[in-house]
């Protein structure tokens, strides 16, 4: 049979609570997002404590990093794991060559990355998922300890990076570095109008020029963060629980939830406060240090939160609460770039020019009615259609033939 013959999942097929768990990550993702669109980020320190919510700002910043920072993307990491397993025994059912379909699947996620990373948003992360996705069909043959091993030395693998840097006084970004204050030198892009370059600009050559430089910068914060390793390495461990259908039977394992969630709360709560606390002040206990607390604050909470939210998902599985919280996630792909276009739209000179105004506190806020509107808008979307505008084209291209969008009836 050849790959023709092959389908997107039916929505009689999908599971509603990773739908929901795509759902709650896009919340995060858009708390974790929203401050680099607003500029608060880059505001200097007493540019940032001259704003009306200053006092407040430091407390809603801390608590970011607390809950949010890298949590987000640890769930939405496990996700996509979960989702090539899914992808591939969906194939392989039909008889088809799922790999081949797979690829073709990362290519174009690629390309939408590449498109979304230059020309909308710096902060893409849609490319570096694409093509460490590429890597995952070598594992396909791998034994479940054996990817977990692999899952483990990834995700620990940063912190040796750090501390042989640490040691030997090497920064592997400096080139990058230096070819982003080259590029903002040509273009007249300073430290003092950093924050204020895409407020103050008014048409999109202006933004264009920013983005350029902002590319660099992400491929300088992959390779400061080691995104790479930590990235693979939780696809792996997301592998590891579609290939068990743990998702499929979520009862049988409340137990084991229950055991996850406490565990990763117990010890990743109190760690991540002083990771918190280290993110506030530049990492005064140093690189490896500041590492290490990643490592045992960051991933065991977003395990927490993942297993968390299917415990409660047992208690009121056919609730309406679910339908809505689901209704995002059947979208990520669509809501993930919708984030950034509205970010655009509201803090950026080609827009409202909102960013560098406000602080994190009216930028949190802004969140939740964005993230309110996404969903609201999904569950219209969906009630006519059968995938996101985006995910339509994704599949299109992906299979090579034409999807009827509209619901049937």
């Amino acid at each position: 049979m050849t790959t023709h013959t092959l389908s997107p999942v039916r929505s009689s097929e999908r599971y509603v609570i990773l739908d929901a768990l795509r759902g709650f990550a896009l919340l995060g993702i858009c708390m974790a997002n929203f401050p680099e669109f607003s500029l608060f980020t880059f505001l200097k320190p007493e540019a940032a404590a001259a704003l009306p919510t200053a006092a407040i700002d430091r407390f809603v910043r801390y608590l970011t990093y607390v809950f949010v920072d890298g949590k987000f993307y640890t769930l939405f990491s496990l996700l996509f794991g979960i989702g090539f397993s899914l992808i591939i025994t969906h194939a392989m059912q039909k008889g088809a060559d799922g790999f081949r379909i797979f690829y073709r699947r990362m290519t174009v996620l690629a390309v939408i990355g590449f498109l979304h990373l230059m020309f909308i948003w710096s902060g893409d992360i849609l490319m570096l998922y694409a093509l460490l996705g590429l890597l995952l069909p070598c594992f396909r043959h791998v034994s479940d300890r054996g990817l977990l091993t692999w899952a483990a030395i990834l995700l620990i693998v940063p912190v040796f990076i750090d501390l042989a840097c640490e040691v030997a006084e090497f920064y592997p970004a400096r080139r990058v570095v230096e070819l982003q204050a080259c590029y903002c030198a040509k273009y007249g892009i300073t430290e003092e109008n950093f924050a204020y370059w895409l407020r103050d600009i008014n048409d999109y050559e202006g933004m264009f020029q920013f983005l350029i430089q902002g590319a660099l910068v992400r491929v300088q914060e992959f390779m400061d963060g080691n995104r790479y390793f930590k990235v693979l390495g939780l696809f792996l461990v997301g592998f590891y629980i579609g290939r068990k259908h743990m998702y499929a039977d979520l009862e049988s394992r409340r137990l084991w939830l229950k055991h996850v969630c406490r565990a990763g709360m117990l010890a990743g709560l109190p760690l991540s406060l002083v990771y918190a606390w280290s993110c506030m002040n530049a990492h005064p206990l140093g690189l490896t240090a500041h590492s290490v607390l990643y490592l045992l604050s960051v991933y065991p909470l977003g395990f927490a939160y993942m297993a968390g939210l299917c415990l409660l998902y047992l208690k009121s599985k056919n609730g309406w609460f679910w339908k809505w919280l689901a209704a995002p996630g059947r979208m990520a792909l669509t809501n993930y770039i919708g984030q950034s276009v509205i970010g655009v739209c509201l803090f950026y000179g080609i827009g409202l020019g909102w960013g560098a105004d406000i602080g994190a506190t009216y930028t949190e806020g802004i969140v939740l009615a964005v993230y309110v509107l996404q969903v609201v808008f999904s569950r219209l979307w969906l009630s006519a259609f059968r995938f996101g505008p985006l995910e339509w084209g994704w599949r299109m291209l992906t299979y090579g033939k034409w999807f009827r969008l509209r619901n049937e009836g």
